[in-house]
C-alpha cells in the first residue's frame, strides 16, 4: 500500500464526519443476521447538530454530490456511503474544512445498509452512476434486493433518485418499477434535454459528480429515475419480456473510464 494512502487511512481517523465500522463485529452472527450498529435509529444526535429528514447516496465515491447537496440544503442531513477510505477521505476532509454540520460519511457496504439506519430514519436515496452490472442483476444497486434493504429504511413515501450515464441501468431499474407497480415521479433519457420543472429541479442539472462531469464530456446522454418504493409483498424481478438485458448491454455502446475502455466494454469487443 502506497504512503499516499496510509496518509489518507490516518487522517480519516481523525475525521468527526466519518463513520468507520468494523464488518467483524457487524457479521460476528453471519451475513444473514448482521449486527446493529449503536448509530442506528440515532443518526440526528450522534453525527448532526440538528433533527433534520436523512438523505443517503449510495456509492458516493469522493462525495462531491452529498457536500453540493449538503450546501444546498441546510434542512436535510445527508450522508455519503462508500466502501473505499481513499475515496471517502476526499469527501470528510472536505466537510471538515468547511464546518458542514449536516453532512456525514459511512465506510460500509451497501449491503450492510440496513444494520446502520432503522425503519424510517431516511426519506430520500441517491444512486449516482452506479455500476450498472451487467452480468448480475442481484448487484445492481436498483435490484430487487437491494430495494427490500431499502424498504427496511426508507419512511413511507420515500424516493429513489437514479441518475446514470449507463442506458441498461436506466431501462432495467424502470422495468423493476413497473413489474412491481412502484410510483414513478419522474423519468428521462436525456436529462440535459429537460428544462428545469417541477419533475426536473434546478439541482438535477447543476450538481454533478466527477463522473457525470467525464461522461458528459464523452457526449453520453445521462438519464434519471425518481420513483417510490412503497410496495406490500416481496419485490420481483422484471420479465424477459419487461427488460431484454441482452438487447440493452448491446446498445450500451462502448464506456470509457477515465480514457480507456470501462471492464464490461472489454468484454464485449472480445465477445
Amino acid at each position: 500500500m502506497g504512503h499516499g494512502k496510509l496518509r489518507k487511512f490516518a487522517e480519516n481517523e481523525t475525521f468527526t464526519c466519518l463513520l468507520q465500522p468494523s464488518s467483524a463485529e457487524l457479521l460476528k452472527d453471519g451475513f444473514f443476521s448482521l449486527s446493529d450498529h449503536p448509530v442506528k435509529g440515532n443518526w440526528c444526535p450522534q453525527m448532526f447538530d440538528t433533527v433534520h429528514p436523512i438523505v443517503l447516496e449510495l456509492g458516493c465515491g469522493k462525495g462531491e454530490y452529498t457536500l453540493e447537496l449538503a450546501r444546498r440544503n441546510p434542512s436535510h442531513n445527508h450522508v455519503g456511503v462508500d466502501i473505499k477510505g481513499a475515496r471517502l477521505w476526499k469527501g470528510a476532509g472536505q466537510a471538515t474544512a468547511e464546518k458542514l454540520r449536516n453532512a456525514a460519511f459511512l465506510r460500509t457496504k451497501v449491503e450492510f445498509i440496513d444494520a446502520f439506519f432503522a425503519p424510517g430514519e431516511v426519506s430520500e436515496i441517491w444512486l449516482t452512476f452506479s455500476d450498472p452490472q451487467m452480468r448480475s442483476e442481484n448487484s445492481r444497486l436498483s435490484s430487487p434486493l437491494f430495494l427490500e434493504r431499502y424498504r427496511r429504511i426508507l419512511r413511507p413515501g420515500g424516493v429513489i433518485h437514479l441518475k446514470t450515464d449507463s442506458r441498461f441501468l436506466y431501462e432495467y431499474t424502470l422495468s423493476v418499477a413497473k413489474a412491481n407497480s412502484l410510483e414513478v415521479l419522474a423519468s428521462a433519457t436525456d436529462l440535459y434535454a429537460c428544462s428545469p420543472c417541477a419533475e426536473f429541479p434546478t439541482e438535477l442539472f447543476e450538481v454533478q459528480t466527477f463522473y457525470e462531469k467525464m461522461f458528459i464530456g464523452q457526449g453520453c446522454k445521462i438519464t434519471y429515475l425518481a420513483f417510490r418504493i412503497d410496495h406490500e409483498g416481496p419485490y420481483v424481478h422484471p420479465s424477459e419480456d419487461d427488460f431484454d438485458a441482452k438487447y440493452w448491454r448491446a446498445a450500451e455502446g462502448p464506456r470509457m473510464l477515465f480514457g480507456h475502455d470501462s471492464a464490461e466494454t472489454r468484454r464485449q469487443k472480445i465477445k
